[in-house]
């Protein structure tokens, strides 16, 4: 199945095209400058260079929260449009479980966490298993001192991945939890871990795709 993939939940952007589990290509920015201007630009410019056109995708799938509610939606509403276009199914995956796939790793809690502000992360925690991370948790949005209850519980050290890594980690060591942040290139989410999320999840008519806020929306900078 070819897959073309879109992540902009947070700061970074990136987009991928896939062949089932195998990457074909990706473009990915954490510059800070808008989706809005990125995102299709940049899903035009690969599909170009791989010489792949948009008629030969058999699926779309886009990170579908929680995060920024502005980049949330400017994914959503991208990866919508091209589904209906195409007349094709769309994948809308969580943001913290596609993360999760870029940290392969046994023996640890891994531990997606982006910042959510107003001193909480979004979050979940996985366990990986037989090739794939499996939830230990739903995606939630949580104080540091109820994530470092949670993870107290499990007994073992944790991987942090995300853009809330570094404040999650200093909270976490004074809390008394063993803890890493995973190396700088799987840190960040990308559209890869989106497609391969998507290809253990349930495709839906572009219709009846919705975003995952986990709270109110609210007034925040463009992304």
């Amino acid at each position: 199945m070819l897959i073309l993939s879109m992540e902009s939940t947070a700061k970074s952007v990136s987009c991928a095209v896939c062949r089932d589990t195998g990457l074909l290509g990706q473009n990915f920015q954490n510059n800070g400058l808008t989706h809005s201007r990125t995102l299709l630009s940049m899903t035009e410019s690969l599909l170009l260079n791989l010489n792949i056109s948009l008629n030969d995708i058999e699926l779309i799938a886009v990170s579908r929260g929680p995060g920024s509610f502005t980049g949330v939606r400017i994914g959503i509403s991208a990866a919508k449009g091209l589904a209906w276009s195409l007349d094709i199914p769309i994948c809308g995956v969580s943001t913290l479980e596609a993360m999760a796939y870029q940290a392969h790793q046994s023996g640890v809690v891994i531990c997606p966490v982006m910042d959510a502000r107003h001193a909480q992360v979004y979050n979940a925690l996985f366990d990986w298993a037989d090739g794939v991370p499996v939830r230990l948790c739903e995606d939630r949005a949580i104080s540091l001192e109820e994530l470092a209850t949670g993870l107290r519980a499990f007994g073992k050290p944790c991987l942090l991945i995300g853009d809330g890594a570094a404040i999650s980690q200093e909270h976490l060591v004074c809390a008394g939890i063993q803890c890493s942040i995973a190396h700088p290139l799987l840190r960040w989410q990308t559209a890869y871990g989106v497609a391969l999320a998507a290809l253990r999840s349930e495709p839906v008519a572009s219709s009846m795709l919705e975003p995952s806020y986990l709270r109110p929306p609210q007034a925040e900078p463009h992304v």
